[in-house]
Parts: structure tokens; sequence; C-alpha cells
């Protein structure tokens, strides 16, 4: 198997690996926000860093939702440079993401990670939708 050719199912378990962190760090989010807080908080602060947290991975699942409709669809799935992107920044999302769930880190950290790691290929994929879908182009 060539190196191109074993993208399509690189990219595939690279985003499904992705995900299930992302899902994983949406149930127990208990101690990545107490990790946002001080030593001594109030419940308000704890409601405030508890909903900046489901918000930030409910975007994240929305930039799923982009992704996996572009991949599974066909129309990206081919698309080198769309793989080599997607593999890299949910490869690198999936270590950074478990130093974030394990260690405990700030909340700040998640919304840097999402920046680079989701939202960027999600972007991408967008771009691909575009000249596809819209310029008629071929998805190779």
């Amino acid at each position: 198997m060539s190196a191109i050719s074993s993208l399509v199912p690189s990219r595939f378990l690279t985003l499904t690996a992705h995900l299930v962190i992302v899902i994983t760090i949406f149930w127990s989010r208990e101690n990545n926000v107490l990790a946002c807080l001080p030593i001594d908080y109030t419940p308000e602060e704890y409601s405030s860093r508890d909903t900046e947290l489901i918000v930030a991975l409910s975007v994240t699942l929305g930039m799923f939702a982009v992704e996996f409709a572009g991949f599974l669809s066909g129309i990206s799935m081919f698309n080198n440079s769309q793989s080599l992107i997607s593999v890299g920044a949910h490869a690198s999302a999936s270590v950074a993401l478990l130093f974030f769930l394990f260690e405990g880190w700030h909340c700040s950290v998640y919304w840097w990670i999402m920046a680079f790691c989701s939202a960027l290929p999600a972007l991408t994929e967008l771009f691909v939708f575009i000249a596809v879908l819209g310029l008629k182009r071929k998805p190779l």
C-alpha cells in the first residue's frame, strides 16, 4: 500500500480518535473545570467555567460534523492535501487533549487546541466543499 493510499484509513482513525477523546472530556469535564478555577471559587465561577467548556466542546463536535460529512460523502475522501492536514491536526489534537485530560490543564488551553486542531481542518474542509460543489471541480 503506497503512502498516498494509506491516507484514507489514517484520516478516519485520527478523526475517530480525536472524537472519542472529545466525548470523554465532555463526560468527565469536572476535573478540567476545577483546574480552571482558583482554590476558593464560588458556584457562579464554577458554572461559568463549566459553561465555557461545554460551549467549546460543542463547537468542536460541530466541526467534527462538517469534517465527517465531507469525508464520508466522498467529497474530500481522496483529496491528499485535505487528508494530510486532517491527519496531522487530529493526531496532534489527540495527543494534546490526552495531556489536557490527564494533566488537568487550564480551560483556556482547550481553545488553542480547538483553533489549530479542529477549526483549521474544518475550515479547509469547507474550502474543499466550495471547490467541489460550488465551482464544480473534480474531488481529486
